[in-house]
């Protein structure tokens, strides 16, 4: 069992949590390790069909635990060498919870900033509750960002709203949040985790394996020329119209009924 992220597996949703409440779930390299290990078992997984990333306690994620021992951060200070290879190490975190194949959903509450902010940007869905405090926080430290937020978010946002979150960087709540497309959501706190499980579980309705090559249109569609997505994306729509899950889809379709997915 993991120390500081916990991963509770309910029909076909996981929700996985980090588990550091008394730092507000600040982000050490132990966590990193921990969440890269539960992402990385989750994404080979053939029944979790959808993920939710929350945090114990009041905070979803203040960022990097700036308090901890050396040992325990992944900017140290020993060498150029060694907090190159170890951010690059938390980063590929960020990466892995962006390309998960299965679709993703933050539900944030309190406290999210910095690298947690970065974080709940990588995933699909963003829910918060009516108690979230956002803050990209990095030029306050003087520090010029991690996690690929910046990356996440001007995908997100758009250049002009990112640039006005990271060079102007300071507190804004739910509400402007949802003003901004940052999340999807606000909700009161108490029924926060049970809405982000809502929304997992109609999405771990869905046909699996359209949901995964629907997910790879969706992230090669940010980078590639349109003759290249195109290409593939004929061939995902071809191999999904082959299985078993679309010939189920129509079959339930034209019966007026719910379709039963076996991801074939």
């Amino acid at each position: 069992m993991s120390a500081h992220v916990h991963c509770a597996i309910s029909g076909a949703t996981a929700t996985v949590t980090l588990t550091n409440p008394e730092r507000r779930n600040a982000l050490s390299i132990r966590m990193f390790d921990e969440l890269g290990a539960t992402l990385r078992e989750l994404e080979t997984s053939t029944t979790v069909r959808a993920v939710v990333l929350t945090g114990a306690g009041a905070s979803f994620c203040v960022g990097a635990d700036l308090a901890a021992p050396a040992e325990n951060r992944s900017l140290r200070g020993d060498s150029i060498e060694g907090d190159t290879a170890r951010l690059r190490a938390a980063t590929q975190v960020a990466e892995l919870l962006y390309r998960m194949p299965q679709p993703t959903v933050a539900a944030i509450g309190g406290a999210c900033a910095g690298a947690g902010l970065s974080l709940a940007a990588a995933t699909d869905f963003r829910i918060a509750s009516d108690t979230a405090v956002f803050n990209t926080a990095f030029l306050t430290a003087g520090l010029s960002g991690d996690l690929a937020g910046i990356w996440f978010l001007t995908q997100a946002l758009g250049g002009a709203r990112a640039r006005e979150l990271f060079l102007t960087p300071g507190k804004f709540d739910a509400g402007r949040a949802a003003e901004l497309g940052l999340v999807s959501a606000v909700v009161p706190s108490d029924v926060l985790a049970k809405t982000a499980a809502e929304l997992a579980d109609g999405l771990a309705a869905s046909a699996p394996l359209a949901m995964r090559a629907m997910k790879q249109n969706l992230i090669q569609a940010q980078a590639s020329p349109l003759g290249d997505y195109v290409t593939a994306e004929v061939d995902r729509m071809v191999r999904c119209f082959h299985t078993e899950d679309a010939a189920e889809a129509a079959s339930a379709f034209l019966g007026k009924r719910r379709p039963v997915f076996s991801a074939r």
